[in-house]
């Protein structure tokens, strides 16, 4: 049974050999100027922004919709989006940029919304990449970017929102 073994385990070592030696290339490698063939990540990051006034608003909204004006950005729920009557809570902290912290946590939407957020207090000179609304956590760390539509002439950019959490402008 123990020369079976060997056997079994010799065939096995000299057939990965054999095919790891056909993966080789025999050619040298090129010289002279390389292409690099894969496209060089998409740069990211929050927007720098002049800090807002600190603003709070909370407003009770239901199946019907309804519109929340904080600061200079605009928070949409269509109607559909809820089931039963919310307070929603949005809160735009003065140091945090064009951040805002929407509450209640995770709530999330039958139908999307959409939040619409100035840049208009943001540098964006040299930027040539359009805006984004990012999902991010408290301490502003981009989780993902969302479904998003800039529109650099009014200086605003809307997002879809599928659920409740922090959102910010980034690039």
């Amino acid at each position: 049974m123990a020369r079976r073994t060997r056997v079994t385990c010799v065939v096995a070592l000299l057939v990965v050999g054999l095919l790891s030696g056909r993966c080789a290339s025999d050619r040298p490698s090129p010289t002279g100027i390389t292409a690099n063939l894969t496209k060089p990540p998409k740069p990211s990051g929050l927007l720098q922004c002049s800090p807002l006034p600190s603003t709070t608003v909370k407003q009770k909204i239901g199946p019907a919709g309804g519109t929340l004006l904080i600061g200079p950005h605009v928070f949409v729920i269509p109607p559909g989006a809820l089931a039963v009557p919310v307070t929603i809570q949005a809160k735009l902290a003065s140091s945090s940029g064009n951040a805002i912290e929407f509450k209640p946590a995770g709530l999330v939407f039958l139908t999307p919304a959409s939040v619409t957020l100035s840049y208009a207090n943001c540098n964006t000179l040299g930027l040539t990449y359009s805006k984004q609304v990012a999902y991010t956590t408290d301490s502003l760390t981009v989780v993902y970017y969302v479904s998003s539509q800039d529109d650099p002439s009014a200086q605003r950019v809307t997002g879809r929102v599928d659920h409740f959490s922090d959102f910010a402008v980034a690039w």
